[in-house]
């Protein structure tokens, strides 16, 4: 699950932590009663300072995606249809705007972006 975090992205790893929490709730990867690894474990995996996790499981807490508790650890939250759609779409917006900063630094145009996005989106049907 946390194999797309990327030190050398200009979006903080605590940030990016709580990101991939939030698509995996979003897309039903992980569901209510979860446990997410514990801070010492994740952080020894991805290299980072405890502190670094701490802050994105403090982060989901306050948003209400996970539950920390003392001396258990922490999981996920129950959470409804809504708020699993909620989800989604907040997950959804977060990626495309970091695409577009991406393509912004790239010096890629808004009409370079869509015809990508009309190039590799699957036609409906």
């Amino acid at each position: 699950m946390f194999s797309r975090i990327d030190s050398r992205s200009p979006v903080p790893i605590y940030a990016q932590i709580a990101d991939r929490v939030r698509v995996a709730v979003a897309a039903g990867e992980l569901r209510g009663g979860d446990a997410l690894p514990s801070v010492r474990a994740l952080a020894t995996s991805l290299r980072v300072n405890p502190a670094t996790v701490v802050q994105a499981y403090r982060d989901l807490e306050r948003d209400g995606i996970v539950e920390m508790r003392q001396g258990a650890g922490t999981f996920v939250s129950a959470m409804g249809a809504e708020t699993r759609s909620r989800e989604r779409t907040a997950a959804a917006s977060r990626l495309v705007r970091q695409m577009l900063a991406e393509a912004t630094r790239l010096g890629l145009t808004p009409a370079d972006v869509r015809s990508a996005l009309d190039r590799e989106l699957p036609e409906e049907k």
